[in-house]
């Protein structure tokens, strides 16, 4: 686990005035990565990024995941390039589908998602190395679009995808893959299968979010993360016991981190429930020996 990034998510039911404390407090325990979240009604992805890349000094910030429905690609690639250039080197930019029902409630789901999918990623990425796009997709159009001030350093795009086709996808147009609470080491070696499949090579990064509780009381750990499992099964289309958790006590945590970094993950973010989330995460990264 000696490359392993390790990351904690600021919960997307959390309000957003506690985030740059939070931020900060996480950066000073040592952890590598903050992950914001932008689901439809919560928070705006984008502004919380800039406003935890503001509140701290080294801390890489990811957006997990901006909806490519939601989003004009141009605007996106705008805003992802200012973050960029005024913190180099900090930014990760997570697209995905969105939820199909929300896309709808707001009347943009796509005809294609795929397609949307594979337009936004390549037409983002481009626009982000300074290239002008020219575009006429399926659901993307792009005529003669180009950055003025394109980051000196363009930040990584992954992909927030689960199903195998937009597995694939990812293989082939991102930087990397995003991949849902509740994946555990067996469903990684599958992610790795199919973004292989894609065209992905060893750069290709894999992000696992991950629900967490730490605790010594094994029954208050597993009423804590029962909503979580419950609903993410349900999501997933499998029994809640098959839903992976990093939970237990500390040392137990730190094994299901290094189980996940086995089967192939760059970076564990750790979503965690119950009281105190920053002292469970300087548990987990004492455990982890950090």
């Amino acid at each position: 686990m000696t490359n392993l990034r390790i990351g904690v998510m600021y919960d997307r039911d959390w309000a957003p005035e506690g985030l740059p404390a939070f931020a900060r407090q996480a950066e000073a325990l040592g952890v590598d990565d903050l992950w914001v979240v932008e689901d439809l009604g919560w928070n705006g992805g984008v502004s919380a990024a800039a406003v935890a890349l503001g509140a701290t000094e080294r801390l890489r910030v990811g957006i997990g995941i901006t909806p490519a429905p939601l989003r004009s690609p141009a605007l996106l690639a705008m805003e992802l390039a200012t973050l960029a250039r005024v913190f180099p080197g900090r930014l990760v930019a997570g697209i995905g589908h969105g939820v199909r029902e929300w896309m709808e409630s707001v009347g943009v789901a796509p005809r294609s998602p795929l397609a949307l999918l594979e337009e936004t990623i390549t037409s983002v990425r481009a626009l982000l190395r300074g290239e002008r796009v020219e575009l006429a997709g399926r659901e993307v159009r792009l005529d003669g679009v180009q950055l003025v001030h394109p980051p000196t350093e363009p930040p990584p795009v992954v992909a927030g995808v689960v199903r195998a086709r937009s597995l694939e996808l990812s293989g082939r147009v991102a930087d990397g893959t995003l991949i849902a609470e509740g994946h555990g080491p067996r469903d990684l070696e599958n992610t790795r299968e199919l973004t292989a499949k894609g065209g992905a090579g060893p750069e290709h990064s894999l992000t696992v979010l991950a629900f967490c509780c730490v605790g010594d009381d094994p029954g208050e750990v597993a009423r804590t993360l029962h909503p979580h499992t419950e609903g993410q099964g349900g999501w997933l289309g499998r029994p809640q016991e098959d839903v992976f958790t990093v939970s237990g006590s500390a040392q137990e945590a730190a094994g299901d981190i290094g189980a996940l970094s086995a089967a192939g993950a760059d970076t564990v973010v750790l979503r965690f429930s119950g009281a105190e989330p920053l002292r469970q995460l300087a548990a987990v990264l004492r455990a982890l020996g950090r």
